[in-house]
């Protein structure tokens, strides 16, 4: 069996369509989720949301043993969370960090990211669309790495 795609979502997302629909959108937390598994084909695909960082961690920890990539929109914990960066540097495997804003556009709190000193790549900026087309990118990297 192939091992499946980690897409992990940090704090707040559960909130999406109506968190600040001006900057994140009306799509539901729910709506992404269909969208990676239209996209992801075959591919078993983990989805999950947390507003615990240690819940987050925890994942982590299951997709070192079990996963062939991580996705991961780690929301507020990209710019605190230093053991979020430890657990992540122990995954063997392509991490794919996803933010739905462009983090760069917006104010210099959101400017330095701790996962993104780990990330294989780095998307912002595309919307609710960037899952589906991380999940595309994902798979062809794994392709690739055969």
């Amino acid at each position: 069996m192939t091992k499946p795609i980690y897409v992990l979502n940090g704090p707040n997302l559960n909130r999406l369509g109506t968190r600040e629909p001006e900057i994140y959108g009306s799509t539901t937390l729910a709506e992404v989720e269909a969208m990676c598994r239209q996209a992801v084909g075959s591919t078993p695909l983990v989805f999950r949301q947390t507003n615990s960082e240690e819940r987050l961690i925890e994942w982590v920890h299951e997709a070192i043993d079990e996963g062939a990539g991580i996705i991961i929109n780690p929301a507020a914990f990209t710019f605190t969370s230093l053991a979020l960066l430890d657990a992540l540097k122990m995954f063997g495997g392509p991490i794919i960090e996803l933010h739905i804003s462009n983090i760069h556009r917006r104010e210099p709190i959101y400017h330095r990211s701790y996962v993104s000193m780990i990330a294989t790549s780095v998307m912002a900026g595309f919307g609710v669309e960037g899952y589906p087309m991380a999940i595309r990118a994902m798979l062809a990297r794994l392709a690739r790495a055969g």
